[in-house]
């Protein structure tokens, strides 16, 4: 749907452009001359509305002038600068919630062409713990939201709900070697906060703070749901819980670990599919309702001003 809209606004602003333009260099010359040749007839007693008169701009392309620096506006700011996003699951609590909806940076990762995607400019990379907006790998056409947890080159393991990352690492023999070898997997620091702030289907969800490389942030855990490895995506050489991160992908989970698809099931992120990083929740609506309420399920019962702000 993302990339209908780009295309329907990058095909929107070529035709008002072309339009605009042919009007400044053709069109209105033309007008101008007209007016030029009834002043020169009419002399002295002809008005400015009366002249206007002899060459009016047509209806459609006075409208056209309008909208195109209009249409050009939105086109760059929601392609390389920010782009809107709605959070439609609960995948990502508890830092983000229905109803949130964010801001992604666009340039963070990369200018890219608005239709294909396609990156033309370097401008950085994603570091470990940062949320990231990206076209699903199974359905491009869909946008994803998730945390960046492994990076090109690393191990990582979810094993019995705990997150464990060997970093990447490059063991050499012999003398290059000098003695030094690659570190273990390390299981990262994470702190009980409290159990039943959040439920799914009924059961009380415990909260931690993680530590994920230069970034705190919290998750939550099913503690009555076992890993779901029989689903998990399985790559050769590696355990049923163990993957490695190849070069130019990354691998990606939900902060709501246990009900969130993502890279434990169908692999990982390539680099060409990240469309930004999500910097800030601009406005947040609830939507919970009475059982039996007669307002559609689309339409917010309350705003939550205390969630407007930067995303951690």
């Amino acid at each position: 749907m993302a990339s209908t809209f780009s295309l329907i606004l990058v095909v929107v602003c070529a035709i008002t452009g072309v339009i605009w333009c042919l009007d400044k260099m053709i069109w209105s010359k033309q007008r101008a001359a007209k007016i030029a040749v009834a002043r020169a007839h009419g002399g002295a007693h002809l008005d400015e509305k009366t002249l206007a008169k002899v060459a009016p701009v047509p209806v459609w392309i006075e409208q056209t002038a309008g909208v195109f620096p209009v249409i050009t506006f939105v086109l760059i700011l929601r392609s390389f600068i920010f782009e809107p996003f709605q959070i439609p699951s609960g995948s990502m609590m508890p830092t983000l919630l229905v109803g949130d909806f964010i801001l992604v940076e666009k340039f963070a990762y990369g200018l890219r062409d608005p239709v294909t995607n396609t990156k033309f400019l370097e401008t950085g990379e994603p570091k470990r713990g940062d949320v990231v907006v990206f076209k699903y790998p199974l359905e491009p056409r869909v946008d994803y939201i998730k945390r960046v947890v492994g990076m090109p080159g690393d191990r990582v393991i979810y094993r019995n709900k705990e997150l464990m990352i060997r970093p990447r690492c490059v063991e050499k023999s012999g003398d290059e070697q000098e003695g030094k070898t690659c570190p273990g997997f390390k299981k990262l620091d994470v702190k009980f906060e409290q159990r039943g702030e959040f439920t799914q289907m009924g059961i009380p969800l415990d909260r931690y703070t993680e530590q994920l490389g230069d970034v705190s942030h919290e998750t939550l855990r099913n503690p009555l749901m076992p890993d779901m490895v029989g689903r998990y995506y399985r790559q050769p050489g590696t355990y049923p819980d163990e993957w490695v991160v190849p070069e130019g992908q990354y691998f990606v989970m939900g902060d709501n670990r246990d009900n969130s698809t993502d890279s434990r099931f169908w692999g990982f992120v390539p680099e060409q599919n990240l469309v930004g990083k999500a910097v800030a929740i601009w406005i947040s609506f609830e939507f919970e309702r009475e059982e039996g309420s007669l307002l559609p399920s689309w339409v917010p019962t309350g705003v939550r001003f205390n969630r407007i702000g930067g995303i951690k």
